[in-house]
């Protein structure tokens, strides 16, 4: 079992580098569309990765996804 820290430790101490952390980084709003994690990354948005992202763009160009319209039959007899 590790020994407990020193007393004191992790406080702002006022010196340079010591104690200071990074504030938390704000969590994203929405998750993955695809695996729903949290889509953090802001190259990605709004997938967590290039995986994801690549996953839809193939989904999307191989006709999976369609965007529903309405059928105009003088449209197809031209």
């Amino acid at each position: 079992m590790p020994a407990d820290p020193p007393k004191g430790a992790g406080k702002d101490t006022g010196q340079a580098g010591s104690g200071v952390s990074k504030p938390a980084s704000k969590p994203s709003s929405k998750p993955c569309p695809e695996c729903g994690r949290p889509a953090e990354n802001p190259k990605t948005l709004p997938f967590c990765s290039p995986r994801c992202r690549d996953v839809d763009l193939n989904r999307w160009l191989s006709g999976r996804y369609v965007i529903p319209g309405k059928e105009n039959e003088a449209e197809d007899e031209e």
